[in-house]
């Protein structure tokens, strides 16, 4: 008979109820599927906690929390372990609970419950409309019942340590890539505030445009017409996975339609980390593509300037708030086109800006590299894991390829 076990996540695990009820502790954690069960004020740069705690739950070190909320990496949430030496509070929100003596190695359980075995058979369980804007309803009952993969102890120790490996291996590199964009964004500071170039405005090296405004008139047409708006603008890359259309005459095609090169910039946001926020157009997709009213879009002036330089600028402008220092608005900053033209510009000759663009490109190139590597080891682990917990993988053979 197999040592192997499907088990009932309440067989392993007991559910936490405690609640700060006297509001002394003011360590309010959040669940982050990228850095675990971290402090609050780190994650969202401020505490946005309910100002009465009391109803919070206490997470005692080495316990664990699960948290519903969805995304891109996390389709079911994520659970994560307070690895930390003192206590948090966490919305009641959510789940809290801990691992009973003898159940399994806390490092292990970790592990199977961001598995896609646990959460597949979570997902089996939840009743139809549990998913809605980003957040599961899932019931005390549903994810306790949810079954966990559970291997002599010897092997989910073995599991820990062949996964461990991997992370410390992504960890390094994550490590690389932030000292490599701060690098980054120190060298492109120095190149574009280059103090022995000539002082232009910003209007007689870009040439500007701003989009149309989305009306319901444009919602259909004969010329409907693919376009960009702010939430299509990254920090420096475009997220073409949403891209809306509307109707643009010929005219308008011509006039509002992106060339390569082009950069678009995001022109007012409620969230002062996004105002400026600007990225480059390189056909990505068939045009014409069109830009509505709430970007910004630069172009380089032929014989002035290279397109690569306006993107190097403008990613200074963002990273040093120039751009933001330039916005009005109160609650909703805004950037505007006439703001953006009177922006001082240290103008190099069009061969150093070429020299520029080379070394900041290569320092792109070198930080998307490690970045790329990071992403490629996160999808050799999910597999790694998958195939370990599903026994595809065998587990004392398992070796890290890198």
């Amino acid at each position: 008979m197999s040592d192997w076990r499907q088990v009932s996540l309440s067989d392993i695990v007991t559910r936490v109820t405690t609640k700060n009820v006297d509001g002394t502790n003011e360590n309010v954690l959040t669940v982050s599927a990228e850095h675990g069960l971290i402090p609050q004020e780190s994650f969202f740069t401020k505490k946005v906690a309910s100002k009465d705690t009391s109803g919070y739950y206490v997470v005692a070190p080495g316990q664990f929390v699960y948290n519903k909320s969805t995304s891109k990496s996390a389709a079911y949430g994520t659970v994560a372990r307070n690895l930390s030496d003192v206590p948090g509070i966490v919305s009641p929100l959510y789940f809290v609970f801990e691992a009973k003596d003898g159940g399994a190695l806390p490092e292990y359980l970790e592990l199977a419950l961001n598995s896609s075995q646990f959460f597949g058979s979570l997902a089996g369980l939840l009743r139809e409309g549990a998913r809605s804007h980003g957040l599961l309803n899932v019931r005390l009952k549903e994810f306790y019942a949810a079954t966990v993969t559970l291997p002599p102890p010897p092997t989910q120790a073995r599991i820990v340590e062949v996964t461990g490996a991997i992370d410390d291996q992504i960890t390094a590199l994550d490590t690389e890539a932030v000292a490599l964009a701060a690098v980054l964004r120190r060298r492109r500071a120095d190149l574009i505030t280059d103090g022995s170039a000539e002082v232009v405005k910003a209007e007689h090296v870009f040439d500007f445009s701003t989009g149309v405004r989305r009306t319901p008139e444009r919602a259909t047409g004969p010329y409907m017409t693919p376009y960009l708006r702010s939430a299509n603008v990254g920090y420096g890359k475009l997220d073409l996975s949403d891209v809306l259309e509307m109707n643009y005459d010929p005219a308008e095609r011509k006039k509002f339609g992106l060339q390569y090169g082009d950069v678009v910039v995001s022109e007012g946001s409620a969230s002062a980390n996004a105002v400026g926020m600007p990225a480059m157009w390189r056909d990505e997709l068939p045009g014409p593509v069109c830009t509505q009213m709430t970007l910004l879009r630069l172009r380089a002036l032929e014989g002035i300037c290279i397109p690569e330089f306006v993107f190097h600028w403008s990613m200074w402008a963002y990273e040093s708030r120039a751009f933001l220092d330039i916005a009005g608005g109160t609650n909703i900053k805004h950037i505007s086109a006439k703001r953006a033209k009177v922006m001082a510009v240290r103008l190099p000759s069009l061969e150093r800006q070429r020299e520029i663009a080379a070394d900041l490109d290569a320092m792109e190139s070198a930080l998307e590299a490690t970045r790329a590597e990071a992403a490629r080891l996160r999808k050799v682990r999910a597999g790694l894991l998958s195939g370990m917990l599903d026994r595809t993988i065998d587990v004392e053979s398992a070796e890290l390829e890198g």
